[in-house]
């Protein structure tokens, strides 16, 4: 069942940048809504062997093989319970479709270039190399996540060989 389509989901082009709202914990997060074909709900997964951590494993989609990426792994969160307000946000990234697990998901907001900062380099401690910069909105700050580099070419390579072992 899917909870939101990417095509309900634009809006005035003349606004700025769009950003689709996902949690992780306490924290606000923002991907570029282009790149969101739809959000679903928490759907049966099913795990690949030897896959790494993040790759919680691989889903069908209408007849689509979708590899699922647990974005709380992948950041070094920790787990968390699978709820009613865990999604699967569903992107076409280059061609690819990969889903990815959040905790939830709050809103689309639209960000002119004056409210969005710099990632501060954290240098050793937290890459910055994933991340669009700071969006600023009021009072809330939100992390804007760089989704194709965060799951880079070769995962997503690694994401393709999964999804081919599995249903071969």
């Amino acid at each position: 069942m899917s909870l939101i389509s990417a095509d309900k989901l634009g809006g005035d082009e003349n606004l700025g940048q769009e950003y689709l709202i996902f949690t992780l914990g306490n924290e606000e997060y923002g991907i570029e809504i282009l790149k969101v074909q739809e959000i679903r709900g928490y759907d049966r997964v099913t795990r690949i062997p030897n896959a790494p951590d993040f790759i919680t494993g691989v889903t069908n989609l209408r007849g689509v093989i979708v590899p699922i990426v647990d974005l709380r792994v992948k950041f070094n969160l920790g787990t968390h319970e699978i709820d009613s307000d865990t999604v699967i946000i569903v992107l076409n990234l280059n061609d690819r479709v990969v889903g990815i697990v959040v905790d939830g998901v709050s809103d689309v907001v639209s960000l002119n270039v004056d409210q969005i900062k710099p990632a501060p380099d954290f240098s050793a401690t937290l890459s910055t190399k994933y991340l669009l910069g700071l969006g600023l909105l009021n009072e809330r700050m939100l992390i804007l996540v760089d989704i194709e580099k965060l799951l880079n070419s070769e995962e997503m390579e690694l994401l393709e060989k999964l999804t081919e072992v599995a249903y071969a």
